[in-house]
């Protein structure tokens, strides 16, 4: 039934997606305010239709939310959804095959920024619960809460949380936002990492100068600060900042066979990525080091003259973002503060270091004996033909410790992306097989939920 449900409504379906996907939601752009508030309205249109008896746009620090909810009975159990409208830029453009905020169908994908991340798996769990509520099979409570911060880290939804907890409890939280092994290997995501992400600024003289003048007789900031950054990581792979993991928990023996016993071709991996070799901490592998051990990126760096031609100068200022994703138990604040102390101390006296902290968020672990978790699996189950593998995925969503810490619930991540959908990278998409699976599987979600948990 719902696979014929699908097929039936996917053409409305596709155009309410892309009817999202237009409006350019970049929530990092403060320019795009407009926008932003457009695509919360028009998420609130789209789940009234879906079947909700409330829908509203709730004002925040930053951007709007969307909150939206279906009480079937105030004693029945309640699944709080969570998604997020906002996507990240699109720029380079000239790399996007395709403009990136007016989708496109090509050879069974969908192109476009936010095809994945996140409006079209957050869409996957609305046309689920529209197919419920049409065909009377919704026997809990269901609360929707999507919000337009995510990419910039959710600076305004734990002071949210703390002061909607009352209209947001719930027995458990449902999150399409991460990925799976591939599309023939359905994968449930049972932890995150959490990230701490800086912006650096190194100051060598007070101006520009002519570099054919003052060449080899001042420090050029964007030397200095090369050398630094090269410092942050030793020659065994690790984080230098002292203190880094002094809270890292290890690997237990278990985990360590149970990841070993994912399928990965690590020359298909390699090869995909076109690279030589990969590099990573030593003694650990691949799959541990994206998804169970901390890392440190250099994310941008600039300064000088990078427009067309020559121009010979030595740049006053150089800048860089660098980001730490960092395993349970590691503190961002804590982390935050030893990074900028340490690269600090490994400034010269030829330049002057400002470190701007940007934003934060704690790791994440999802027990898999929860009832909720079991209804998962057998959603992936019904739809893919096959049991879900448990994994921890390298990515963050900050705001996943923030729901356990301030609500008192775990969350449940069951999320339809793979690696080669490309977001936050131009020509983003969604296998439209998956967009399919990824419906059917919520929807057997929400019916296995009401027989486990009682």
């Amino acid at each position: 039934m719902i696979r014929t449900y699908i097929a039936d409504n996917e053409p409305r379906f596709l155009e309410e997606l892309f009817s999202l996907i237009r409006i350019p939601s970049v929530s990092s752009d403060s320019n795009r305010k407009s926008d932003m508030l457009r695509c919360a309205e028009r998420w609130k249109e789209l789940l009234l239709s879906a079947g909700v008896d409330r829908a509203e746009i709730m004002p925040s620090a930053g951007h709007p939310l969307v909150y939206a909810e279906k009480i079937i009975d105030p004693q029945a159990k309640t699944v709080l959804i969570y998604g997020h409208y906002d996507v990240m830029p699109a720029e380079p453009l000239e790399l996007w095959k395709s403009a990136p905020f007016e989708p496109e169908v090509r050879d069974g994908h969908i192109f476009a920024r936010g095809a994945d991340d996140d409006k079209g798996q957050s869409f996957i769990q609305a046309k689920a619960f529209e197919f419920l509520v049409r065909h009377n099979l919704l026997r809990h409570n269901v609360k929707f809460i999507l919000e337009g911060e995510e990419e910039i880290g959710s600076p305004s939804l734990e002071s949210f949380l703390e002061a909607n907890k009352s209209l947001l409890q719930s027995d458990i939280i449902l999150v399409s936002d991460t990925s799976m092994l591939s599309k023939d290997l359905p994968s449930l995501t049972t932890g995150l990492r959490g990230i701490a992400y800086w912006e650096v600024e190194v100051t060598g003289p007070n101006h520009d100068l002519h570099s054919g003048h003052f060449g080899g007789a001042v420090a050029n900031p964007i030397i200095v600060l090369s050398e630094m950054l090269a410092k942050m990581i030793d020659e065994r792979g690790r984080v230098t900042i002292p203190g880094f993991y002094d809270d890292v928990e290890e690997l237990s023996p278990e985990e360590r066979a149970m990841i070993a016993s994912i399928p990965f071709d690590e020359d298909a991996y390699r090869k995909a990525l076109d690279v030589e070799e990969l590099r990573g901490e030593e003694g650990y592998s691949t799959i541990e080091r994206n998804s169970c051990r901390p890392a440190f990126d250099v994310c941008g760096i600039w300064g000088g003259y990078t427009g067309e031609g020559a121009k010979t100068v030595l740049p006053s200022k150089a800048f860089a973002k660098v980001s730490t994703r960092l395993v349970p138990h590691q503190d961002y604040n804590k982390i935050a503060q030893q990074f900028c102390d340490y690269f600090q101390s490994l400034a010269p006296k030829s330049v002057k270091v400002e470190v701007r902290f940007l934003h934060g968020g704690h790791g994440y672990v999802c027990p898999i004996d929860l009832p909720a978790y079991r209804a998962a699996e057998r959603g992936f189950e019904k739809a893919f033909g096959r049991r879900p593998l448990a994994v921890r995925r390298g990515g963050s969503i900050p705001i996943i410790a923030d729901f356990e810490r301030v609500l008192g619930q775990k969350t449940i991540l069951m999320g339809f992306g793979l690696e080669s959908n490309a977001i936050h990278s131009p020509n983003e998409n969604m296998p439209l097989d998956l967009f399919r699976k990824g419906i059917e599987a919520v929807a057997e979600f929400h019916i296995a939920f009401d027989e486990l948990v009682k």
